[in-house]
Formats: structure tokens, sequence, C-alpha cells
């Protein structure tokens, strides 16, 4: 038995040299770097490596390792809680004070991907906890929290093309409809202007400068969204927007999630005619005028987010940057630390140091992978993947990721860069792989084939 074990490893380890050093050799592959990692899923035995030290940028392989922490630092059942109240007082049913929502980092608030979590289940709730209350009308304003996370939402590194699109929206204490919403687009003939056509949701307190052209047919959709730049609210739009293209709009991010969280429930409020004399705020709207924001004196209810391990799901399953970037405050605040991302690294690397792993081989800039920065080997994220195998929240990890090339694994790219890092049986012995590929040339379709013909070797 020993013998036919050692053999069917040896000719295992021979499929993969043959097929890595073809991978290698690709002329997409000419000026690349190029590495892989296999590890035995229950001993973690270096079943085969190539360039195993090698840090790589890792695009979204990179969700893997903070939700990982996840798990192990915040339980599978952590729920986000976000307190709903006010300051001031309530006299015949009319509150003189302000209305509050104090955000804690929950990324789903406002979200379509749970019946709890959409907007208007959401809205129902709050309104919900002021009829209880008996609050008939509210002398003051209504305020998005933000103040938990500070003032930079957005990690150093990401890129500025990044930053307006819905997958480069930052990680704010108070989120809202997963920070994003969509711009209208009235195109025209190739080369034309193209026009804004309002937004979904409305937001009038938004303006919008479109330098956006019709591209040709097939040249898919090159548009980007722009954030204002100082305490301006216009947001630019440049790029390219293929005529062929069905949607005929683009996500973007929202500039300031918490006021239009306050907006909205003020709009809600105003049409069920609770007069509110006030304005929405934020926490970055009431500094931008030199104010603080105020204390929540009185908590009227608490939304409570999905537990981790759904949200886990959709961070990996849909590739969630925003998702990522929260876990990793919150694993900065577990640590005890003030939730930044630079604490949320310092953070996860110390946890993994514990472990044996040398933080020098996790050279993060964030927890989704967005940035190009981002460097890690694929021993590091094989060995923590082969962690997390023998964990009681193991199933609900493994079922987070998606299935490509008929195998479960998670994916990552930018620019020239492609990864995968997963699991598979191989002859009845459990496998965990990662494989990265920076500055290839050429068609991601063509070195994504390249590299399952690489991971087909562990089927």
């Amino acid at each position: 038995m020993i013998s036919a074990q050692a053999w069917a490893q040896t000719s295992l380890q021979q499929k993969l040299s043959t097929a890595f050093n073809r991978l290698q050799t690709d002329s997409q592959c000419k000026y690349a770097s190029v590495s892989l990692t296999v590890l035995d899923a229950k001993t973690g035995e270096q079943v085969f490596t190539a360039n195993p030290n090698i840090g790589l940028a890792p695009g979204s392989t990179l969700k893997t390792v903070t939700t990982i922490t996840a798990f192990n630092m915040l339980g599978k059942d952590f729920k986000y809680q976000t307190p709903f109240g006010y300051n001031g007082t309530i006299t015949d049913g009319i509150l003189n004070g302000d209305l509050i929502i104090k955000g804690s980092g929950d990324p789903t608030l406002g979200s379509r991907r749970w019946e709890t979590t959409t907007t208007n289940y959401i809205l129902n709730q709050l309104v919900a906890a002021l009829k209880q209350a008996g609050i008939k009308k509210i002398n003051g304003r209504i305020i998005g929290d933000d103040t938990l996370y500070g003032s930079q939402s957005i990690p150093d590194g990401w890129i500025w093309q990044d930053l307006g699109t819905y997958y480069g929206a930052g990680a704010t204490a108070l989120c809202w409809h997963e920070n994003q919403f969509d711009i209208n687009l009235k195109t025209g003939p190739v080369g034309s202007a193209i026009k804004v056509a309002g937004t979904t949701p409305l937001t009038p307190y938004l303006n919008f400068k479109s330098e956006l052209t019709t591209g040709a047919a097939g040249t898919g959709d090159n548009a980007y969204p722009y954030l204002p730049a100082g305490l301006t609210n216009i947001m630019y739009l440049r790029g390219t927007y293929a005529i062929d293209q069905t949607k005929k709009l683009i996500s973007a991010a929202y500039p300031d999630p918490a006021f239009d969280a306050a907006f909205r429930l003020l709009d809600t409020l105003m049409r069920l005619g609770i007069t509110v004399t006030g304005t929405p705020e934020s926490t970055l709207s009431l500094t931008a005028k030199g104010l603080q924001t105020p204390a929540m004196t009185t908590t009227l209810t608490t939304l409570l987010s999905p537990s981790l391990s759904q949200i886990v799901y959709c961070t990996n399953r849909k590739s969630l940057n925003l998702y990522a970037e929260e876990l990793l405050k919150a694993i900065a605040l577990k640590g005890s630390k003030e939730a930044t991302t630079a604490n949320g690294i310092t953070v996860l690397q110390n946890f993994w140091k514990a472990r044996g792993i040398d933080a020098n081989a996790m050279d993060m800039i964030d927890g989704c992978g967005l940035s190009p920065e981002d460097r890690i080997t694929t021993l590091t994220v094989a060995a923590i993947m082969q962690s997390a195998k023998k964990e009681s929240w193991f199933a609900d990890f493994y079922d987070s990721l998606p299935i490509y090339n008929d195998m479960h694994m998670k994916s990552g790219s930018i620019h020239n860069v492609q990864a995968y890092t997963g699991y598979q049986t191989h002859q009845g012995r459990e496998l965990v792989f990662s494989i990265m590929i920076n500055n290839y040339n050429g068609p991601g379709k063509g070195i994504r084939d390249k590299m399952f013909r690489v991971l087909d070797e562990l089927k």
C-alpha cells in the first residue's frame, strides 16, 4: 500500500511538473512570474511546489485569507449590530432632537441579497421603531453616524480609476445598499456623446458630467465614474460604452453612503406624513460644516446582519470587495485596535505569525486583493487554506468557494494578474492548491484555459 501511494504521488508530481513547465514556457508567460503550490489538505505535506516563495499579486484570491481569518477570530455566528435611536426628548409625540443611525460596519445594510437586509425591509424596521416609540414629528435632523471607522474609507494603494466604481466602494462604518447605485445612460451613434438619463435610486443631491462616448459594437463597457473631488457634488463619467451593450447603465460608488441612508429615511418619513424639520446629514457632511456628530442617547432598535457564514458566502461567491474590507476592519476591532485597514492587516498578520506563517510572506495593502501592490506567496495562501480544513466551520467556507473548471476554488484577476486557490480530490487524496500568474500578456481567457490544464492534473 505504501509503495502504491508513493508511486501515485510521484506520478502526480511528474504530471504537475510537466504541466507547470508547459505553462511557464508558454508565450503568454514570456515576461510573467508563475507560482504553484499543492499541499495535502489533511496533513499540510507539500505535494508539489514551483516558485512557492515568490510574493505575487493575488487578486481576489486574497479574500480567502481575509475570510478564513474572520471565521477564526469572529466566529461563524458573528453578526453586525446597527443601533437606531435619538438624542433629545419626546413630548406629545414630538421628538425634539436628532434621529441617528449608528454604523458598526455592517456591509449588508440595504443589500438586495437577503430579505432581511433590503432597503425596504430596513426602512420599514426603522419606521416601526419610531411608531412604537410614539414619535410623529421630529424637530431635528436625521443623521447617518459614520464615526466608528474614522475618515478614510478607501485603502491606500487602490488606483484612482477604481474608486468611483461599484467594486471600488469604500468601507464605511455606515454602509448602505452595498455603497453603490446605478447611473442610467442614453447612448447614440458610435462616437457620439452619451448622456446621463438619471440614477437608480434617485440621487438629487449629486450632479453628473458625462465625457462618455458610444463605442463600437464588441468593445464592451469601458465607462468609469469618478468620485467628487474636494467638497463638490459632481461626478465625472469618462471612457466608452459600446453601442451593443444591453444594460445601458453603470454601477457607481456612493460618495457618502451614510448621507444616502439618512436621505432615504427622511424621504420615507415625509411620504408617510411624519414631519422632519431638519435636513439629512452624515458624519462627512457635518465635518464639512465644522460640526460634530452628536451621540445617540436612546436606542429604539438594533438591526442585525446575517451571520458571518452567510456574509462569507457572498464575499467569496460574488467576490465582493466591500464585504472583505469590512471584515478586515472588524478583525482590527476584534484585535482591540482602531478600525482601520492598516490595523486589520496587522492583526491578521499577527494571527498567522502565531501559527507559524512569516508576516513577510503576506505584504497586504487591503483585504480583498484589489490593490496591485498586494503581495503574497502561493505557499502562504495554500497553508492558510489547508489550516481551515480541520475547523468546525470548514463546510461553510468550502461552500463559499465558486465552481470553475468543475473545481471548488476562488478566482482572482486584476490587470495582467490571474490566480486561483481551492480544493480538489485526486485518487481519494484531498489536496489544496494556490496558483498565480503576474504580468502575463494576451487575452485573459487564454491564460485561464492554460491554468486550467495544469489544475486538471489534480482531478
